[in-house]
């Protein structure tokens, strides 16, 4: 048998034991409700440009939840307001974080959309993920020109990452945006298991005419203008490279044909 002072102690143990446990289990529930909770609470100007949807399969064997946000100015504008809040920026490391932003996102030449993909149960198997998300104004399609690589591989649990759509049409150069009602992405219901049974394919619709917010005033707008034009300046540099090449090549030719014919009327 157990003296008293070890059964006193082995009580004290186990009341310590199951606080702990308590403790332990209301803070994983609270971490569970953690993400609905902080989704709930973000302002409505971010929830408005995101759309999702969340499919299980038949069988139980695969569920997915997929959430597409694009990043109109409205957006845009309010994440930089909130991380300018959240870190009491001056107005300077806010223009810097903006500028960092507008060029990570390549907003002056491609139109992005961040990508959030849950999967529980078996895993999803992509491939290559340009392949299943296509993206319409006034009724074009249109394919990535590029997206984070990392949606190509087996995923299972979350993964997310930004697709990026031309903005000017590679015929006309005129921005694809311009004069449109909307902006649509079709997500391929072949990309998951969860999602075949569904009868068709994923289609999000963003209302251009909802979009409120500017980015295009500011230092960093300027500067990315400043790299926007940088950028063309260097091409009609090598344009203009290639165009003196062909006048040299003309002159060469030019000079040689008058030495032949002068050449010739000398005989």
């Amino acid at each position: 048998m157990f003296d008293k002072k070890f059964s006193v102690s082995l009580t004290i143990i186990l009341i310590i034991l199951t606080l702990c446990l308590s403790s332990f289990a209301e803070a994983a529930s609270k971490s569970g409700e953690k993400t609905p909770q902080k989704r709930e609470s973000e302002p409505a100007a971010l929830r408005a440009w995101s759309h999702e949807v969340t499919e299980k399969s038949d069988d139980g064997s695969q569920t997915i939840k997929i959430r597409a946000t694009y990043y109109s100015n409205e957006y845009v504008e309010q994440l930089i307001a909130n991380e300018a809040e959240k870190n009491l920026w001056t107005n300077d490391e806010m223009e810097n974080y903006k500028y960092t932003l507008l060029k990570n996102l390549n907003l002056s030449e491609t139109i992005p959309f961040h990508i959030y993909i849950q999967v529980q149960g078996i895993p999803m198997y992509p491939g290559q993920f340009d392949k299943h998300i296509t993206m319409m104004v006034k009724g074009k399609k249109y394919t990535p020109v590029d997206y984070d690589r990392r949606l190509n591989f087996k995923i299972l649990g979350e993964r997310d990452g930004i697709v990026y759509f031309p903005r000017y049409d590679e015929k006309t150069g005129k921005p694809i945006l311009e004069g449109a009602r909307d902006v649509r992405v079709l997500f391929d219901k072949s990309i998951s298991y969860a999602l075949t049974g569904r009868a068709n394919d994923v289609l999000w619709v963003w209302d251009l005419g909802k979009d409120r917010g500017s980015i295009t005033g500011g230092r960093a707008a300027d500067r990315l203008e400043i790299d926007r034009l940088q950028k063309r300046t260097d091409k009609l540099a090598e344009e203009r490279r290639k165009l003196q090449e062909q006048i040299d090549a003309i002159n060469k030719e030019y000079k040689e044909v008058n030495s032949r014919i002068e050449e010739l009327q000398s005989n």
